[in-house]
């Protein structure tokens, strides 16, 4: 059982989207899991643009515990807004974003604020296994952390999600960014500090579907290796480099042999392959670099990350 010798804070971030009827059973099962002496709980619920019940359900719970705060969104912006928001307005020592589906079990709170209170500003959650994914899901990560590990220079945990505790510290370096694209799994790990684990094997959902489909979830990968490392742009330009000293050479040997040896060297289908070849190559080059040049466009806006609608403190 945890024993604390002095008061401590502790923030939880609830990043929530339509999700009203695990609301009430996720607080509920908090309460009963962290009744740890000297240990404030304060439940910072980010709802995302929800259209179903769940600002109403959270309004009403509310009402009979103060400890519950409210930030109500205009409209849906996503997770990494929902998350910006949560770190934004949290007060706490500590601070843990978490999902109401219960997935990331609190059970394991206690033994990361033990890591805490050894000195790391860091706790992150990692799972043992990911036997509750898809094989394409599984696969998909394996790949994205792999070329991840290669193009940036620092890393992201495998098996770790947004479910980590954070010291106050680690925080207000997170809250001096302002960027608009955001990461938050990169922007995690890229403000360093010192870290530890906790592990546990994650569970299914108890109500509910995930809100992440593939095409979320690859847009996430995008995102991830875009906001940190300009290397797909490099490869680029190494490999037209390449090319444009093969197509040289190429054009040396035809004149060498036409000169010296009255050789034609016929191609009209090599010459359509090769037209096919770069202009798909250019094609999808031009594509990587949109998606860098975007970036800008957005960042130039200087748009809000969010608009609040409301505050429920």
């Amino acid at each position: 059982m945890l024993q604390l010798n002095s008061d401590v804070d502790l923030t939880l971030i609830i990043p929530v989207y339509n999700e009203s009827e695990l609301l009430l059973n996720f607080v509920n099962f908090i309460k009963s899991i962290l009744n740890i002496d000297k240990l404030h709980i304060n439940f910072l619920f980010i709802n995302d643009g929800s259209t179903d019940d769940s600002l109403a359900i959270l309004l009403k719970m509310k009402q009979f515990d103060s400890r519950i705060s409210i930030v109500d969104f205009s409209r849906n912006f996503g997770k990494e807004s929902a998350l910006t928001a949560g770190l934004k307005f949290s007060k706490g020592d500590i601070v843990i974003p978490i999902d109401v589906d219960l997935q990331d079990p609190p059970e394991i709170i206690p033994q990361m604020i033990e890591k805490w209170l050894s000195g790391s500003q860091i706790v992150l959650a990692k799972r043992i296994n990911r036997d509750s994914d898809s094989f394409l899901k599984r696969f998909f990560s394996y790949v994205f952390y792999a070329i991840h590990r290669r193009i940036v220079n620092f890393d992201i945990p495998t098996n770790v999600g947004d479910f980590r505790l954070l010291d106050r510290s680690v925080v207000d370096a997170l809250n001096s960014m302002h960027e608009n694209n955001r990461y938050m799994k990169g922007l995690f790990s890229w403000v360093g500090f010192s870290s530890s684990y906790v592990y546990f094997t994650r569970q299914p959902r108890s109500k509910g579907n995930s809100k992440f489909n593939f095409l979320k979830l690859l847009n996430l990968a995008i995102e991830g290796i875009t906001s940190f490392s300009i290397f797909p742009l490099r490869i680029f330009s190494i490999i037209g480099l390449l090319i444009s000293i093969f197509s040289f050479s190429y054009a040396f040997y035809i004149i060498y042999l036409k000169i010296f040896f009255q050789i034609d060297i016929p191609g009209f289908s090599t010459i359509i392959v090769m037209i096919s070849f770069l202009g798909g190559f250019n094609l999808l080059g031009i594509g990587v670099l949109g998606e860098y040049v975007g970036k800008i466009y957005f960042e130039s806006k200087k748009r809000p990350i969010y608009i609040i609608r409301d505050v429920f403190k």
